[in-house]
């Protein structure tokens, strides 16, 4: 049972979380720029309910459909409404662990800085794989702990769930093995019986189970994709010091300044215990990333799974520094703010070109693209990219118009070659969307208008060509 001081943080962290989601959430609802590349396409997968999909396990694909079946809409807004729901409970997860760990005098301010982190901003904004890992991701870190200090095979049953549950949102979910155990080895507070882990490892295993099948039955196609990611495991290694400083800049832009630096600055420190966990636990994914991003590069979110443990350590040990802890939840803050401000005016750039250019002119391209096929006496469309298709399949939604990727020999580059692909025995006349049409004799179509916006530097075009000519017949 939790004690007064305990509930006294919780209610006053219900507010605070209520509060800045709705906020969030009528902010999004006046959102002027278009659903990206990777938002449309999990809306696609979850067209098709499965286990597994191309690039990314299903998790984020099942919400998606539950929360536009509920809302009887597939509009941009409902496509990104769970982030800002999805990171709210991810904040007061992470507020029970601090409260655990630190104290409940902790468990407030750490809330705040989570909601406030620039990572947890722009999650709210674009929905993404790792918003949908965050919540069981902290409740494995929660349950696990409390399982380690209680001996209970109830909360080792729960975190292996939410173990489970955060790698079919994400395989980065994977950290959660290693990180607890290396916790365990370094701070008796994480160290769970055998017994435990047993439980833990065998509920974790059957949650991933059908992702797991699913795999084997579709040529390994979610962790191929994964492989490819880590481009020195086909390729070989491409080490590069510049890119290993650019991913650690990014680090600092992902938590916010003052966030990383305090837990450098506190990890530098040598510090035990339970904290000593967390920081092992963080270390471990940061350490990780940074040797891809030395071998072969990587994107800044890779390694969003540090930040969830990093962040309870930062805010604790910013506690000391009250100033300074104004001063990081200001400049987060603002961030916060401008962001999805940034996103009701997304034209504000210089010299036209918007700051937010990659999130404009997807919709309306698509547009031009189906006009055109309906005019052209509803021809299949068939296009290159996986950006565009994306879209097509979005904004083409309740059309009746056939949507194909170009064929391409080999193994399929993305999920729209691999399901979508225009079939051999589709004959005739189909419109194509490429800078141009190869080797195949084609009629220009009507040009397309891409300035300002995503694909303004792409010269895509429209051409008239024959289905049999795009199979190479």
């Amino acid at each position: 049972m939790q004690g007064p001081e305990h509930r006294g943080w919780l209610f006053s962290a219900l507010i605070l979380v209520g509060a800045i989601t709705v906020l969030r959430l009528i902010l999004l609802a006046f959102n002027r720029t278009d659903p990206f590349v990777d938002e449309v396409q999990y809306w696609l997968w979850g067209q098709s309910l499965d286990w597994g999909y191309y690039s990314k396990p299903p998790l984020i694909a099942w919400v998606m459909r539950a929360v536009t079946d509920l809302a009887g809409s597939d509009a941009p807004f409902w496509l990104r409404m769970p982030g800002a729901v999805l990171h709210g409970v991810t904040a007061l997860i992470l507020g029970a662990l601090a409260a655990r760990l630190y104290g409940p005098g902790a468990a407030l301010w750490v809330t705040a800085g989570y909601l406030t982190l620039p990572m947890v901003a722009v999650g709210s904004l674009l929905f993404s794989t790792d918003t949908v890992m965050a919540p069981p991701f902290a409740g494995a870190l929660f349950f696990w702990h409390r399982a380690a200090q209680g001996g209970l095979l109830r909360d080792a049953v729960l975190a292996g769930v939410c173990a489970g549950l955060a790698m079919m949102a994400k395989y980065a979910g994977i950290f959660i093995l290693p990180g607890l155990a290396l916790a365990g080895l370094i701070a008796t507070d994480w160290r769970a019986s055998r017994r435990q882990w047993l439980v833990f490892l065998g509920l974790f295993a059957l949650v991933i189970s059908p992702n797991v099948v699913w795999n084997l039955t579709h040529d390994l196609a979610t962790l191929s994709h994964t492989a490819d990611n880590a481009g020195w495991l086909r390729e070989g290694a491409r080490p590069s010091l510049l890119a290993l400083l650019r991913f650690w800049a990014e680090q600092f832009a992902v938590a916010g300044p003052l966030i990383a630096a305090a837990f450098l600055w506190r990890a530098g420190q040598g510090a035990r215990g339970h904290e000593g966990g967390l920081i092992a636990f963080a270390a471990l994914v940061l350490a990780v990333v940074s040797l891809q991003a030395f071998l072969d590069g990587a994107n800044a979110n890779w390694a969003v799974a540090a930040w969830l443990p990093g962040s309870v350590v930062a805010m604790a040990a910013l506690a000391a520094r009250p100033m300074l802890r104004l001063v990081s939840l200001g400049v987060n803050g603002l961030i916060a703010v401008a962001l999805p401000l940034l996103t009701l005016f997304p034209q504000i750039g210089p010299e036209g070109n918007p700051l937010l250019q990659r999130y404009l002119g997807r919709a309306d391209l698509s547009r031009q693209i189906l006009t055109a096929a309906r005019n052209a006496g509803g021809l299949p469309i068939v296009a290159e990219g996986r950006d565009v298709l994306a879209d097509l399949f979005y904004t083409g939604r309740g059309q009746s118009l056939a949507i194909y990727a170009r064929p391409h020999a080999g193994r399929p580059r993305h999920y729209y070659e691999q399901v979508h692909a225009l079939p051999g025995d589709v004959t005739g006349a189909v419109l194509l969307v490429a800078p141009d049409a190869g080797t195949c004799p084609a009629l220009p179509m009507v040009p397309l208008q891409t300035t300002g916006g995503a694909y303004a530097s792409r010269g895509l075009a429209l051409w008239r060509v024959q289905a049999a000519c795009l199979h190479g017949q």
